[in-house]
């Protein structure tokens, strides 16, 4: 797994500032004004950040936005970095001003003179999730990152903190590796290894395969992974660390990749198909690190792990098969095979756990990024009160997400002459229609909600707090939402 980089906080020894041979970290607000630190550095640089923070360049810098001011006179460091931000900036613009001074570090170490801000954990928090690199498949010797000291008031303070967000970049790093590995190195059975070993943090782990699947009468799912010579299995991963309460359950599609099957893709952008379990990425991320920080919650994920190929023995469009619920469904599309995983797995999960509320992920559509870009994940709920614990979640977390509409007109565009509904409704609404078949799949007194991930799991360009690839959405805003709604 790629590690996230090792954050120190110690107390400020800005009498040994001048002999730092690694970067110094110095942040100034909009006014100019420089604190205790930043005024040792100042003197030291004979008032080199006074000119800085006094130029038109300062004045037109963004909040986060860094400047470098490269090998200072009268001080041995590398680069003395300037941050504008405000002493009593909000926890996200903090994070985003760390994500900003760790593109600009890369691999190299860092004192952070933090001790003037108010979420100085944060700072550190966006650092951490910035720094993330996927390196598993290249050769050669791969540089680690150096350790960053951040100098802090309240040790003790910051440090306790900073755990908790410790552990949820660990899981956001988890998702990230899983969701950016190729389809020949993260198979099914590679995945449910991957799985199992969170073990080690206290997660109980359940593998199903096959055999238990066709006992059970998952028959949508394994009709999706009948044509590939990946075996399918559901990962059951369950945390109790909560009491007696039922859990609160995760459902993840992880069709490993996806070719479309029968109905075969376009070969232009097929190979970022190995992002098609990034709903099961997001499911493990968050079970690591509510394992990782010991959440007082009783958790329960489940992911479907597929593989969708055109083998002699794939499903055909036209064929009708039974859901574990008993409803039938006709195939028309066998490219709309993320529902008929899903729909097994949430069936399951309701009449194993019964739990208190269910979410599932998935890159359900490509008709969400039609709808919604790749800013906002879309939201489709039966729940009004859990829709907007999460939405509040994911505010909080910065994590887009908008909730879309569902209704009967919607529903009704599912009717199959031959079976109880057709896996797709047609190209109108086709990000609704997906959930309306979902919904068919969940019962009534379970407060649910269907997260279409599709345009939010992976991304063509950097963000703030992550490099292009794999994002890790949602792993932040869910670990929220368990700790506001099933914590507290």
């Amino acid at each position: 797994m790629t590690n996230p980089i090792a954050i120190e906080f110690v107390e400020p020894q800005l009498d040994t500032l001048g002999a730092e041979e690694e970067r110094v970290v110095v942040f100034a607000g909009s006014d100019g004004k420089l604190d205790i630190a930043a005024r040792k550095v100042n003197s030291l640089t004979r008032k080199a950040l006074s000119r800085l923070v006094e130029s038109d360049r300062f004045e037109s810098m963004k909040s986060g936005e860094v400047a470098e001011i490269a090998y200072p006179f009268g001080m041995e460091t590398e680069s003395v970095l300037v941050v504008k931000l405000e002493r009593n900036a909000s926890a996200n613009a903090a994070r985003k001003a760390g994500g900003a001074i760790a593109r600009s570090l890369g691999r190299k170490g860092a004192l952070v003179l933090g001790a003037s801000l108010k979420n100085v954990a944060d700072v550190a928090y966006g650092m951490a999730l910035r720094t993330y690199a996927y390196e598993d498949q290249k050769t050669g010797e791969k540089k680690a990152a150096a350790n960053v000291r951040v100098a802090v008031k309240d040790v003790n303070a910051a440090t306790e903190a900073f755990a908790p967000m410790a552990g949820v970049t660990d899981g956001v790093f988890f998702t990230r590796d899983l969701v950016n590995a190729p389809a020949n190195i993260l198979t099914t059975t590679t995945f449910a290894e991957k799985l199992q070993e969170l073990s080690a943090l206290g997660v109980e782990v359940e593998v199903l395969e096959e055999d238990k699947l066709h006992e059970l009468g998952m028959r949508t799912l394994l009709a999706v992974g009948q044509g590939s010579a990946s075996p399918s299995k559901v990962v059951v991963m369950k945390w109790n660390g909560g009491g007696d309460e039922a859990p609160f359950a995760l459902v993840g599609k992880g069709v490993v990749f996806d070719t479309g099957g029968i109905s075969l893709k376009p070969a232009a952008g097929m190979e970022d198909m190995t992002m098609d379990m990034g709903g099961a990425g997001v499911v493990s991320g968050v079970m690591k690190a509510i394992a990782t920080r010991g959440a007082k919650a009783n958790v329960v994920g489940l992911v479907g792990l597929v593989e969708n190929m055109p083998g002699s023995n794939a499903t055909r469009p036209g064929d009708v098969v039974a859901s574990m619920k008993g409803d039938t469904v006709e195939i028309i599309n066998t490219d709309a095979e993320g529902r008929l995983v899903l729909a097994d797995v949430l069936w399951y999960a309701q009449d194993r756990f019964k739990p208190t509320a269910m979410i599932n992920l998935a890159t359900l559509t490509g008709a969400i990024i039609i709808a919604l870009g790749s800013e906002n994940a879309g939201v489709f709920s039966n729940n009004d009160e859990l829709a907007d614990d999460f939405l509040a979640a994911a505010k909080v977390e910065d994590e887009g997400a908008w909730r879309m509409p569902l209704g009967d007109g919607y529903d009704a565009l599912l009717k199959s002459n031959i079976a109880d509904m057709k896996n797709i409704g047609g190209r109108e609404g086709g990000s609704i229609t997906a959930a309306q078949f979902l919904q068919r799949f969940v019962k009534p007194d379970t407060p649910w909600i269907h997260l279409d991930i599709a345009g939010v799991a992976s991304k063509k360009a950097d963000g703030p707090l992550h490099p292009k690839g794999a994002t890790g959405w949602g792993v932040r805003a869910l670990d929220r939402l368990i700790r506001d709604r099933f914590e507290a």
